[in-house]
């Protein structure tokens, strides 16, 4: 399949909201997508992770630990256990040991606590939704306001939840088609950091696959010896045979030190789009330039940071905070909007 032009009318640079405004609500909650909304997103972000009963929800990692009150809940004392995914050691409780109906029993809370300490207010007012959730929450947004709101689902982990039996792709393209989304005219993108799981979608679907790449390491599925690998013009020629475009770890476009690499005119060059992540406004994640102060819980110039990138020829962004993303590309190049 051929992946095609984005949709007539669709902003030049898409505003992608990373796990909803998670800058100021707790990230993959109906609360966060929904001010990501109002804000001005052109499309939402749920991180998928499946059930214990096949059922698809919205939470960046399958380890809740740290993103629900679940510690809170005796009756799953015992469910804590401790597993290796994706090489990684780590203790806590996971979706794929929950029912659905166990979940929504659990209320979402912020990860960031020390960074974000104004979302703990919205600690407990919120369930984890489900991805059929996402899309009703995008549509009925779409209808009320007159634009377009897509969705933009990655999938995580998935070598590791096929070994277990619980496979991502088929469910998620099911669910997708569900909704009446199955072109490359739907808003939709689709999104992983392991290659063969999206080269399987790109034959079960026409929607827009990205592949993620970040500034270290490889493929969990081992699909390539390392994610520099990949981007090289070579191998971004090979992606291009599968996906509409490349999610690179933004310091790969613009490192530290301030000079831009020739990764977005690579990729360009292969047919690629090219939306990096993830745009953050405190002085922990921005990049040296743009930070105000020394207290990293601060927020520095986060407009500038995005601004930089969008001159730089990006075609969209991932960003924490779509509030300051729809100001800074209102405010770059006319192009952009």
């Amino acid at each position: 399949m051929t992946q095609a032009a984005p949709p007539a009318g669709a902003p030049s640079v898409l505003l992608i909201a990373h796990r909803g405004a998670s800058g100021e609500r707790p990230e993959h909650t109906l609360l966060s997508y929904q001010l990501a909304i109002d804000q001005g997103a052109d499309v939402i972000e749920p991180d998928l992770v499946p059930t214990k009963d096949g059922h698809l929800v919205a939470r960046h990692e399958n380890n809740i630990a740290e993103t629900t009150d679940v510690v809170a809940h005796p009756e799953f004392a015992d469910r804590r256990t401790t597993k290796t995914i994706d090489g990684a050691t780590m203790t806590g409780w996971f979706t794929e040991d929950f029912t659905l109906a166990e979940l929504k029993t659990l209320r979402a809370k912020e990860r960031l606590p020390q960074l974000r300490p104004g979302n703990t207010a919205y600690d407990g007012q919120a369930t984890i939704p489900t991805l059929d959730e996402v899309i009703a929450l995008a549509k009925a947004a779409s209808e009320k306001t007159g634009r377009t709101i897509g969705i933009y689902p990655e999938t995580k982990h998935p070598s590791y939840f096929a070994s277990i039996g619980l496979p991502l792709e088929k469910r998620l393209v099911d669910a997708l088609q569900a909704a009446g989304w199955d072109s490359a005219e739907a808003p939709v993108f689709i999104q992983s950091f392991e290659v063969e799981n999206l080269k399987a979608m790109h034959a079960m679907t026409r929607i827009r696959l990205i592949q993620l790449v970040a500034g270290s390491g490889a493929p969990a599925d081992h699909a390539a010896p390392s994610y520099a690998a990949m981007m090289t013009p070579e191998g971004l020629k090979a992606i291009a045979a599968y996906a509409y475009g490349i999610g690179p770890e933004r310091t790969m476009i613009l490192p530290a030190s301030g000079t831009p690499t020739s990764l977005v005119a690579d990729a360009h060059a292969a047919g690629l789009r090219v939306h990096p992540w993830t745009f953050r406004a405190e002085n922990f994640f921005l990049l040296p330039a743009w930070r105000r102060g020394t207290d990293p819980a601060a927020h520095g110039d986060l407009a500038a940071e995005i601004r930089t990138f969008i001159d730089l020829g990006v075609d969209g962004f991932f960003t924490d905070f779509p509030a300051i993303g729809y100001e800074a590309r209102e405010t770059a190049r006319p192009a952009a909007r």
